[in-house]
């Protein structure tokens, strides 16, 4: 664990059925240090992972949303955050197709609400911004092999790195590259510590996956309910499956911020690919091939038409990170998924 800097507390701007947004607060307050969380508690799951971490520390919640301003501006001034995780937002692409508007209001607008409140009143609070492969957009342009279970990108056997050109598609895209960018200038113009993350896939336990958002999770519960009764109907899936990304268990990410905060003088004004990398990246025919060992069952699906500007491959190279501050994942896929399976398993069961 990282040994975090000084005794302020640490303000967590989150969304509590996003597993990075629980393991990370709990992983300070063990710690022994005071974290401060902002949640409007609007997504199903979110009072009972309230509940499930109000035991683990010093910790105080306020219900509330990063479009207050005024809210934002009154615990930044009770509290003075030595750093600030904004992991807060609109989190999946196909609800910002159906509501552009208010995708735009939460990532973009929050946001910039915070940055202001910062700039304003605390301009030495850290920030750690988490953002979003999809910055990059569609990726047509990485030249791709497809096999027999996925896709491979024979010209970058690292993954894919930070000088990619920016590519906002979908409203999604936009609202997370406009924010992304938001941070950037404020580090520039203001001088504000202040990175970005740009995450893969992040999965693990007490994420309350759907069909929009955390498909690891999703997958696993589909497959769970398959093992108890074979004569559901089979799941959907959009594509043909040999679509990659790389998996990164919950337990690193939460590292990987933990040691960019001790490192924000170094890494302040860049962005970051984080990802399991390579070595853990996996397609969707390859996970169902690994849930299939793990329950002893063949999985039933169908397919459904592609996803609007979705990735055929995205696995993140993470030299940079590696560099900045000597982070890399430690959990390996199948440890990780077999994890996830069993802490959903006692959960449905």
């Amino acid at each position: 664990m990282a040994q975090l800097l000084g005794a302020a507390g640490l303000l967590i701007l989150i969304s509590l059925v996003e597993t990075t947004s629980l393991e990370l607060p709990r992983a300070l307050l063990q710690c022994g240090k005071k974290v401060v969380l902002l949640d409007n508690l609007s997504r199903a799951g979110t009072r009972d992972n309230l509940e499930w971490l109000r035991g683990a520390g010093s910790l105080e919640f306020v219900e509330g949303s990063t479009l207050n301003a005024s809210l934002l501006r009154e615990i930044i001034l009770q509290h003075r955050p030595e750093v600030t995780y904004h992991l807060a937002g609109q989190v999946a692409m196909t609800t910002s197709l159906r509501d552009p508007w208010g995708d735009f209001q939460s990532n973009v607008v929050g946001t910039l609400n915070l940055l202001e409140c910062l700039r304003l009143y605390l301009p030495e609070t850290a920030v750690l911004y988490s953002s979003s492969n999809k910055v990059y957009g569609n990726l047509v342009a990485v030249p791709l092999v497809e096999g027999a279970l996925r896709y491979e990108a024979p010209g970058f056997p690292s993954g894919l790195d930070e000088t990619l050109p920016l590519d906002f598609r979908t409203p999604y895209g936009c609202s997370k590259g406009a924010a992304d960018q938001y941070i950037f200038e404020y580090a520039r113009t203001y001088g504000l510590r202040a990175a970005v993350f740009r995450h893969s896939t992040i999965y693990g336990v007490r994420q309350h996956s759907t069909f929009d958002q955390g498909w690891v999770g999703w997958f696993c519960l589909q497959a769970l309910a398959q093992k108890k009764d074979p004569s559901v109907e089979p799941f959907t899936i959009s594509g043909n499956g040999k679509q990659v990304r790389d998996l990164l268990h919950v337990e690193d990410a939460v590292h990987a911020y933990l040691l960019a905060a001790e490192k924000m003088n170094k890494i302040s004004g860049q962005a970051f690919n984080i990802g399991g990398g390579m070595a853990n990246s996996s397609s969707l025919l390859e996970l169902f091939s690994e849930l299939e060992r793990l329950l002893e069952i063949s999985l039933r699906f169908t397919r459904l038409d592609w996803r609007h500007e979705d990735q055929n491959f995205f696995v993140a190279d993470i030299t940079k990170i590696h560099a900045a501050t000597s982070w890399h994942p430690v959990l390996a896929k199948r440890d990780g998924v077999s994890r996830t399976l069993q802490w959903l398993k006692e959960k449905v069961s």
